[in-house]
């Protein structure tokens, strides 16, 4: 693909998520939806790898049909009402169908099973897209519509993907699925809050960009695939092979990192308006979650390969670009705990 064509592409993408954010009209958010669609599609399949043409078919079905979704729950409440506005979505049959779309959007269970497959087709690059700009546009609406959905139904789906994303990635080698089922876990907090507090559910989706962008860069310079392949990252990165640990488990939401912020002031809200059975359940299902990026951890930094040389490290002869991104989106990822008195709502 040349140059030109990738920039169309992702400039088309772009485009496509800023017109759904800043739109309130149906019509022209399910046109920001359709233009961000059809630019993605050509970026998973760029390699014309089979598993790449695999997860493009699977991820164009899967949004293709949440945004038919989204059309036919705006015509039922246009006809109900006699208006497009976003704001003014007051029929019951158009919520839970537009609950529906987006859930699917996002990959919120019981909707996920095609987040993993899709990610796993990807490469590390636009998967990392897939788990973070792909999901500003689907949230973004789901904010501007929290009070009038369903809370019930809504804080049941982010439950249920806390515990799907925890028990999923417990029998995965592979990174990419691990990743999935990680971002799956992370959605299902922003559901659960984000009918209680927007301003915390916001703040779930900024931390969790913040933390899987440097973890996703750092897999990719070290290229990593799967578990196995984590014990020799000391060999090629051993200046960057305790920071992506500490990245792991900043995701995992363990004390004193980053990622421990968003869960803390969660957990903190569900506790001020009497939902302790909601917050004991969601800390439970984390540590699900928690437990492989401790094994994943584990192989990181306290498994050796057995190596044929006596070299300690290996000479990286190509410059990578992607080395150039990690000063600047690692320390917010690890060290941003002490800002919480700031950044609570």
């Amino acid at each position: 693909m040349s140059p030109m064509i990738t920039s169309i592409l992702f400039l088309n993408l772009a485009t496509g998520t800023i017109i759904t954010m800043s739109s309130f009209h149906w019509l022209l958010a399910w046109m920001g939806l359709e233009l961000n669609t059809l630019a993605i599609l050509p970026i998973i399949s760029k390699s014309h790898h089979p598993r790449a043409t695999e997860a493009s078919t699977k991820y164009f079905l899967t949004q293709a049909a949440a945004s038919a979704l989204i059309l036919f729950s705006s015509v039922v409440n246009a006809q109900a009402t006699g208006q497009w506005s976003i704001l003014q979505l007051e029929d019951p049959s158009a919520q839970t169908l537009l609950t529906m779309a987006l859930a699917m959007k996002l990959g919120l269970a019981p909707a996920h099973f095609w987040l993993p497959e899709v990610l796993q087709g990807s490469s590390f690059k636009i998967g990392l897209i897939i788990i973070t700009w792909q999901k500003l546009a689907p949230m973004t609406l789901l904010l501007l519509t929290w009070n009038q959905t369903s809370m019930i139904t809504i804080t049941m789906m982010g439950l249920l993907s806390v515990i799907i994303g925890g028990f999923g990635g417990l029998n995965q080698t592979q990174l990419r699925k691990i990743i999935a089922f990680s971002s799956i876990s992370h959605l299902g907090w922003m559901a659960t809050i984000i009918t209680k507090s927007n301003k915390l559910a916001l703040l779930n989706l900024i931390m969790y960009i913040l933390i899987s962008t440097p973890m996703m860069l750092s897999l990719l310079l070290a290229s990593t695939k799967t578990t196995q392949d984590l014990t020799t990252m000391w060999m090629t990165s051993p200046m960057l092979t305790p920071l992506t640990m500490m990245t792991l488990l900043s995701l995992g939401g363990l004390p004193p990192l980053s990622g421990f912020m968003p869960k803390w002031l969660t957990l903190e809200e569900l506790l001020t308006q009497n939902m302790a059975p909601l917050a004991i359940a969601l800390a439970m299902s984390s540590l699900l979650s928690l437990l492989f990026y401790l094994r994943l951890s584990y192989s990181l930094s306290m498994t050796i390969s057995p190596s044929p040389t006596k070299a300690t490290s290996k000479w990286r002869l190509k410059p990578n670009t992607t080395a150039l991104l990690l000063p600047t989106t690692l320390p917010p990822s690890i060290l941003a705990l002490p800002l919480t008195p700031l950044l609570k709502p």
